[in-house]
């Protein structure tokens, strides 16, 4: 266990979830269990946060609805960008993000690696694409970058333990 500086905080897992094929849901989990096992962090994981927001009406119709009824689609994704925010921006240590194709199909993780670099949190991400193709964008919001979670947690383990 670490002695963290600002306890209450938990560590924010950024990338895809709507184009990602499981949800972006397998490795959350494993990271998940690494950050709570290995180094007794808390985990935010908004794709499993993002379900228990939801109704079940919400769950199994709002991504149809962004394009047929804008007006039931818009408090629900509203309501899922301020949490996610009000998370990232007031109850994170650190973000980890995994960057892939699928990142690159949306804006949500684009966006929360602006807001992390812009309220200086640090963002450790994880490259599943090469650096060639990876957004400047991203890569300059980015404080380290990893070619595999391999990496990241030795580099978290040196670091937080």
């Amino acid at each position: 266990m670490i002695d963290l500086p600002e306890m209450g905080k938990s560590v924010y897992l950024a990338g895809a979830i709507e184009y990602a094929p499981d949800g972006g849901c397998s490795w959350r989990i494993a990271m998940s269990q690494f950050l709570k096992q290995k180094l007794g962090l808390y985990v935010f994981d908004p794709s499993s946060r993002e379900r228990q927001l939801l109704t079940e009406n919400e769950k199994k119709n709002f991504r149809t609805w962004k394009s047929t009824d804008r007006l039931s689609f818009l408090p629900v994704i509203h309501r899922i960008i301020d949490n996610d925010l009000e998370q990232l921006t007031q109850k994170t240590l650190f973000v980890i993000v995994l960057w892939d194709k699928y990142c690159t199909q949306g804006t949500g993780t684009a966006g929360e690696l602006t807001m992390a670099y812009h309220y200086k949190i640090p963002v450790y991400m994880v490259l599943d694409i090469p650096k060639e193709s990876t957004s400047s964008w991203a890569l300059g919001c980015a404080t380290e970058v990893f070619e595999s979670f391999k990496d990241l947690e030795r580099f978290l383990i040196n670091k937080y333990q």
